[in-house]
């Protein structure tokens, strides 16, 4: 029989902040952010996401931790604490983390797969993007390698969960965060050295308004709100640990600087090497596993900076990886009164086998498809363009109008020990401002647009 355990709580401020921004940086900051930015004309497209990340990311942070905290609970207890016709939105948060694990463990098997090969010098061995185009789809499609590394990343992912809050998410934060900037501190330098590499930060922070469009906007927004991993309950499980004097405001700003922070020293990393060698920095997706292993090959010790920067790939993808898992396995521990070994196998047993699934979509199972998607790309269209906006959306709905003011109130000034002078400012964005947008951002996911 399960017996009911203390709850655990993270160890002081710097621990909240250091265990969010893990939850929130991973690949998107560092693959998706540069490609991103590089299809939408660069330094104008940085200041509008900079304007996203604090008109929506943050009011959006501070109402998830307000929940979490005020609770106690994992998203689907919190709510139904709070208020028991929205535990749907805690539903809605565990689906989506489980539904993303499925294909973001597929891509950071990738990324681990990458590193070792770097590592040995397999891609050394390549040269023109033509072949690294070639290597990336072999290895992709292939019927086991795909997912030997998956599996391996998801036994990563348990190992520290099964650890515990403390000595697992806590510990791993605080050696993880670190690193992450280390290595992006060491390329950032490496990149502006190249000859050539003033042309990358010319084209990231010189602003050309001219190439601004709604769509530009629209894709910055997308940016933002998904960047800072809200809408899929990390942060309500997260915030639920923090200690009662726990500044939400101050780790919600510091947590939404440092994500912001390792998007522009990727595009740092990324633009004055895709400059310095004449490649469009609007390469798209491929831009990290088809063009840059190709200017790596040219560069002296390519075999050390190939390594180094899908070792700086892989670590932001676990610090993802662990908060999704997180959500999940606390779920199970709470909800299903299951101990939290047990939920923490199950999680994994149940990730991995999706995962494989959805690597051997690329491959041998492609023929299977749901509605004319792979369910690799079914899985990251099914929570990117619904699951999260919806979580969200109905998260604005829920703290701006539902959520008893008090309570609310409590939460973000610690029971009136803080002042918080645009409370009604930061109610506003979050009854009217967010939703909108939100919604706006559902409707062009959709095509409507």
């Amino acid at each position: 029989m399960h017996h009911k355990e203390s709850r655990a709580t993270l160890g002081g401020k710097l621990s909240a902040v250091l265990v969010a921004a893990g939850s929130s940086v991973g690949l998107g900051n560092i693959w998706r952010f540069p490609y991103v930015a590089g299809d939408n004309g660069g330094g104008a497209f940085l200041i509008i996401y900079i304007l996203c990340v604090l008109l929506l990311g943050l009011p959006l942070m501070i109402a998830e931790f307000s929940v979490g905290r005020a609770s106690h609970l994992n998203a689907v207890g919190a709510y139904r604490k709070l208020n028991r016709r929205w535990s749907f939105l805690g539903y809605n948060g565990v689906l989506a983390a489980f539904l993303i694990l499925g294909f973001y463990f597929v891509v950071s098997g990738w990324t681990a797969e990458y590193m070792v090969h770097s590592a040995t010098g397999e891609i050394a061995r390549y040269s023109t993007a033509e072949e690294y185009k070639n290597l990336f789809e072999t290895f992709i499609s292939n019927p086991w390698r795909p997912v030997l590394y998956t599996c391996l990343f998801v036994l990563a992912t348990h190992f520290v969960i099964a650890l515990g809050v403390q000595k697992g998410i806590e510990r791993s934060a605080k050696i993880l965060m670190p690193l992450l900037f280390v290595i992006l501190i060491i390329l950032s330098v490496h990149s502006l050295l190249m000859p050539g590499g003033e042309a990358g930060l010319k084209f990231l922070f010189a602003p050309d308004f001219s190439k601004v469009t709604p769509t530009t906007v629209l894709v910055a927004l997308g940016q933002a709100f998904f960047s800072l991993s809200i809408g899929i309950g990390t942060m309500v499980t997260y915030a639920s640990y923090f200690k009662p004097d726990t500044n939400l405001r101050h780790t919600a700003l510091n947590v939404t600087i440092l994500d912001t922070l390792v998007a522009v020293l990727a595009g740092v990393v990324i633009f004055p090497a895709v400059f310095s060698v004449g490649i469009e920095p609007s390469s798209g997706p491929s831009l990290v596993f088809i063009t840059l292993p190709s200017i790596f090959n040219d560069m002296p010790l390519s075999m050390v900076w190939s390594s180094v920067f899908f070792l700086l790939l892989v670590v932001a993808a676990l610090t993802s990886t662990i908060s999704l898992h997180e959500v999940v396995t606390v779920y199970l521990h709470e909800e299903w009164h299951l101990s939290r070994k047990t939920a923490a196998w199950l999680t994994t047993a149940a990730t991995a086998a999706l995962a494989s699934l959805a690597s051997l979509s690329l491959g041998v199972l492609s023929g299977w498809t749901i509605c004319g998607l792979s369910l690799f790309d079914s899985l990251d269209f099914l929570t990117a363009n619904i699951l999260l906006p919806a979580g969200g959306f109905f998260t604005c709905v829920f703290v701006g109008w539902k959520l008893d003011r008090q309570i609310l109130r409590d939460q973000i000034t610690n029971n009136g020990e803080l002042k918080f002078r645009i409370y009604g400012v930061f109610i506003f964005l979050l009854r009217y401002v967010c939703p909108a947008v939100l919604l706006l951002i559902f409707l062009d996911n959709l095509g409507v647009f």
